[in-house]
């Protein structure tokens, strides 16, 4: 997932609303914490804490280091079930969920077909017919066996990888906010790259929530709206940068896993979840079900909302907002 939103501080008289802004390169690309000067004692210092756990769970998630938790189930599951810390393995059981909810639109055991296309090097290429069939055969959570009670992982194919890169910002910014919420900031806003958010409270001024616009995925000038978040996360999926030209189609780095081919039909998703990874989650499996099925989804999920902007016509489809909780981009036009 890429940069397609910009926050935006809610209207306040000048010198009443600043905003102490705290960055950091982590998961290749920015993570920020912004707090409203006020909201804690030592702005600072926890939003730089906040950010240390970031770099622990990027330490324990990330696939393109040897040494990380999730490379050592990986090169291991496959011959014996593996033990796994407590949070990273409920996050496997929510993965797990989401799969099923998804009807596999969303799956995070694509490590094998990711490869086949090249984009875990980012060098994309089209798989010949028979890497792409056994890379196939080594993809799907079907084959990832969870046992709750020893709390391990195990592999029923050889060859089989997880990655997380489809959700691990949006969990690390979701264990980030429990920090600072434990920490007692009552107000702030975190986001991993941009496409990542997570939001606790709202801002001074606003009980809306923090105002997030969504930009277009490729008129930078331009946007499809800016949703209001208060306690909940937003994702945001794009092929904007990672993809590749093949006889005149544009082929991203998103792929179905059902077909193991990249998704196509979809500018760009956005959804708003109950938490950052979920968000994250379901934003992928919005972008490889395109408008029609994100609707269906979202029927079965009325806790969620999103915004789905297809290839063609280039105009973003909003559902299940509230009334106050998304202002399409004509409305902010100045008239």
């Amino acid at each position: 997932m890429f940069d397609l939103f910009c926050f935006d501080e809610p209207e306040a008289p000048p010198g009443e609303f600043v905003l102490v802004r705290v960055s950091r390169r982590a998961m290749a690309t920015t993570f920020e914490v912004a707090v409203p000067v006020g909201a804690h004692r030592d702005s600072v210092g926890v939003a730089t804490t906040a950010l240390d756990l970031i770099d622990e769970l990027e330490d324990q998630m990330t696939v393109y280091r040897d040494h990380s938790e999730v490379s050592r189930l990986n090169a291991a599951a496959a011959d014996a079930p593996v033990g796994v810390e407590e949070l990273l393995f409920e996050l496997f059981e929510r993965c797990a969920g989401w799969t099923h909810e998804t009807e596999g639109a969303f799956d995070v055991a694509t490590g094998a077909i990711t490869k086949a296309w090249g984009f875990y090097s980012r060098v994309g290429r089209v798989p010949t017919p028979p890497e792409r069939i056994a890379a196939m055969r080594r993809t799907g959570f079907r084959h990832v066996v969870l046992n709750p009670e020893a709390r391990t992982v195990k592999f029923r194919v050889p060859g089989l990888e997880l990655n997380l890169g489809a959700v691990g910002k949006g969990y690390a910014l979701d264990r980030a906010a429990e920090l600072l919420r434990e920490s007692g900031v009552a107000s702030a806003l975190l986001h991993g790259g941009g496409s990542s958010v997570y939001a606790i409270g709202h801002p001074p001024g606003d009980a809306r929530g923090w105002p997030v616009r969504l930009r277009h995925p490729t008129d930078t000038a331009a946007s499809l709206g800016t949703v209001y978040l208060r306690n909940q996360g937003l994702g945001t999926s794009a092929a904007t940068f990672q993809f590749f030209e093949y006889k005149g189609q544009k082929l991203g780095h998103l792929l179905d896993p059902r077909l193991g081919w990249p998704a196509r039909g979809v500018q760009s998703t956005s959804v708003v979840a109950p938490t950052a990874a979920e968000a994250d989650a379901m934003s992928t499996a919005a972008f490889v079900l395109g408008a029609s099925g994100t609707e269906r989804l979202l029927r079965l999920k009325p806790n969620l909302a999103a915004v789905v902007l297809p290839d063609a016509p280039a105009t973003p489809t909003a559902f299940n907002f509230r009334h106050d909780s998304f202002t399409p981009a004509t409305a902010d036009r100045p008239t």
